[in-house]
């Protein structure tokens, strides 16, 4: 036991988050088990409140990126503050956001308020967010796993994502995650590789 929790965290320490990625192809199969691995996560009354569209390379993604992109921009000129700004300065991130395009897959994740564990049924799930929380952290443990670098999206408001999915007014679009692998030359900001330590992120009483 000490052994595997020892193997897997030196492996999930070496999970980056990326945003430059190459056009490279991966393989469906790869992004349907990730996908399967998140939906063995806990939730609320095991309603499983998720939903994962998943988008390959085409025209729904130029749409994507013309969205996001619209969306950001507004963030980064109006809406965020300036200690916003300045948090987000180390990281190098902009309104631009080629990988919604270049990367092989985007998983558009939509969180149900309805929904429940047989099809069709439209009852009430509990602890929605925290349920596909969850799911969404198994999903990119799992990328991770296979050898994919990963990058979580959240441009705010996303209910453009609902329109170009295709998705019921039941669920809320979540959070796009980016997966394929890096490009050429991407690199990854020094602020992003400091990780607190156990003392501070911990107390065992």
């Amino acid at each position: 036991m000490r052994r595997r929790a020892h193997d897997f965290y030196e492996e999930m320490r070496t999970r980056r988050t990326v945003r430059d990625f190459s056009d490279k192809p991966v393989p469906r199969e790869i992004v349907e088990r990730a996908i399967l691995t998140a939906g063995t996560a806990p939730s609320g009354a095991n309603h499983q409140p998720w939903h994962f569209t998943v988008l390959g390379r085409g025209p729904l993604r130029r749409r994507l990126r013309e969205a996001a992109e619209a969306e950001e921009r507004a963030f980064y000129e109006e809406k965020a503050s300036e200690e916003w700004l300045d948090a987000l300065a180390p990281l190098g991130t902009d309104a631009n956001k080629p990988f919604l395009e270049t990367a092989p897959w985007v998983i558009a994740v939509f969180a149900q308020r309805r929904g429940g564990i047989e099809p069709g049924e439209q009852r009430k799930n509990y602890y929605v967010s925290e349920s596909v929380g969850i799911a969404c952290g198994l999903l990119l443990a799992s990328l991770h796993h296979a050898g994919l670098a990963t990058l979580t999206h959240t441009p705010n408001p996303m209910g453009f994502l609902s329109e170009i999915c295709g998705r019921p007014e039941h669920e809320k679009p979540y959070m796009l995650v980016v997966a394929g692998y890096p490009g050429d030359g991407a690199r990854v900001p020094a602020h992003a590789l400091r990780k607190k330590p156990l003392e501070q992120i911990s107390d065992f009483r």
